[in-house]
This record gives structure tokens, sequence and C-alpha cells, in this order.
């Protein structure tokens, strides 16, 4: 009997999946909705058994196998221990492993060779693997970490049209633009923040980055800011990597930093392999294999 492998690319925004046979050979893929297991476990369990069963249909193989399939994910959330044991025991495969999403990021990216990523999204990590070490820097969470992801940068830009209207920073377009929004209301901005979760913060992102390419003052000052911690980071696995492997930028934010980035950094910046779920059906068939679970 076949025994069929899935990788499993679980984020806050989607879930995608990837049927392998015992080799790696992908047969078919699947995407469906949200999957992050510490702020909706329940759904993101709906959305894993969904994006499985789509990759065995677009394989022109029967769901039920689902059900006999092993499977490594890669989930968004999993650096809590109560969200991990909840899910493990209720998903729909024979055999299952959950990991860190960045570490099949850093698969992808990387392949089995060492070498570095950091992933520049709505929240911010990077991850070094070097012989058999992984070491992990920053992806604590928006309210203690994260620093230069998207959450922060928009969380930046509200405060900056606050200080704005309180006339301790000169208005800019930027900062009149995101206070008009708020119909020029400082209560309303307020409301908003106290309520906001790091992706609605993460959505002004990209407004931040686009007024820094006309030159607007607030928005240079929270990317130089922004893209000095994202630095600092990279500094800290540039002293564990010591120039060795590839680095890779990966996420929504990756192709608009390296603009702000210092040369030391941009020198060293290679494109990734592939992507994360690439490598989540790698770690799958390494790791489930060897451990006897595609057996």
């Amino acid at each position: 009997m076949v025994h069929y492998i899935l990788g499993i690319d679980g984020g806050g925004t989607s879930c995608r999946a990837a049927v392998a046979d015992a080799d790696g050979r992908i047969l078919g893929r699947g995407k469906s909705g949200a999957s992050n297991i510490l702020s909706d476990p329940d759904n993101a369990l709906r959305h894993i058994d969904e994006a499985a069963r789509l990759a065995f249909r677009d394989a022109g193989l029967s769901e039920d196998l689902v059900k006999s399939s092993s499977a490594l994910l890669g989930l968004a959330g999993n650096n809590v221990g109560d969200a991990v044991n909840y899910v493990l025991t209720r998903l729909p495969f024979k055999r299952s492993k959950i990991v860190n999403d960045g570490l099949i990021a850093l698969q992808g990216a990387v392949g089995a060779e060492d070498g570095a990523i950091a992933i520049l999204g709505t929240g911010t990590i990077c991850l070094a693997r070097r012989g058999s070490e992984l070491t992990s820097i920053g992806g604590w969470g928006f309210q203690v970490s994260d620093l230069g992801s998207g959450a922060r940068l928009g969380h930046a830009a509200l405060q900056e049209c606050l200080l704005a209207h309180d006339g301790v920073r000169s208005v800019t377009p930027l900062s009149a633009e995101l206070l008009a929004e708020f119909g020029n209301d400082p209560e309303q901005v307020v409301g908003f923040a106290r309520k906001a979760s790091p992706g609605e913060f993460g959505r002004y992102a990209p407004r931040v980055f686009f007024a820094a390419e006309r030159g607007d003052e607030t928005a240079l000052r929270i990317l130089h800011a922004a893209a000095g911690e994202v630095d600092a980071a990279l500094d800290a696995v540039a002293a564990i990597m010591q120039g060795e492997g590839r680095l890779c930028l990966l996420g929504g934010l990756a192709g608009l930093y390296p603009t702000y980035l210092a040369q030391r950094h941009r020198n060293r910046l290679s494109e990734p392999l592939a992507d994360a779920l690439t490598g989540a059906v790698s770690l799958a068939v390494s790791e489930l294999v060897a451990e006897g679970f595609g057996r």
C-alpha cells in the first residue's frame, strides 16, 4: 500500500498543503483559510483538514487517504505548548508532527545546507542554521517583539499622526492622510488601536513604504528606525553564521526593505531556493520517513 506524506504551511492568512510520495515527489496541492493555532485553533483545524483534502483531490486521489497519511505541519502560533497539544490530538492524520512555521520557510529557502532567513511580514523572526545548531531570533509577538514588522510599522504610523495632531511633529502627507481617514478625530485613532490586531495594524505598512518613496519625512523616520532594528537582528544572525551560508529575506515586506538596510546586509542577500510549502514537504520526507512514520 502506498503511504502518502503531507507538507502543510499554515499561517494567519491561509493554509497550504502538498501531498507527496515517500520520495518527496509532489502529487497535488490544496489551499484553504487561516490556520493560526493560537488565535483560532478550531478554525485552524478545519482549514488544515480542508487544505489536505484538496491536495489529495488535486492529485486525483481519494480524500479518505488523508486519514492514513503522515503530515508535517509548519504552523503559526506553535510556540505555545497548550495550543500545540490541543491541535495535535485533533488532527485528521495517522501520524502528525508540528514544527515552527519559520523552520519550513528556512528549509525551503536554503535547502539542507547552512543558512539563515529573516521573515519580514506582519510579524518578524530570524532563523539561522549552522551545522546541527538552529537559532531563532525574535518572533515573540507584536506586544513585546517583532521589531521592524508590518504591525509595528502600522502602529508607528498611527502614533506619528497623533504626534502631528498634537503639534509635536510636523504634519506630512502621510500623517495628514492617516488622520483624515479617522475623520481628523484622534479619539477614533485611539479606539481603533485599542482593539486592532497585528494584521490590522500591518495593513498600513505598505502605505509607509509608498510615502517614503515620495520623500515623506514621517515615513522615512519610521522606516529608518525600523530598518535599524532589522539590521540589529541581522547582525546577530551574521555573528552566528560567521559569513557562511545563504541569507534570504522572506515575507510580504521582503521586497520593500533592502533599500533601507545597511550595505553589509544587502551584500549578503540571496534569492530563496524554494517556498515554505516545498520546505514542509522536504522536512516531512526527511523527518517522518526517518522516524518510521512514512512506512
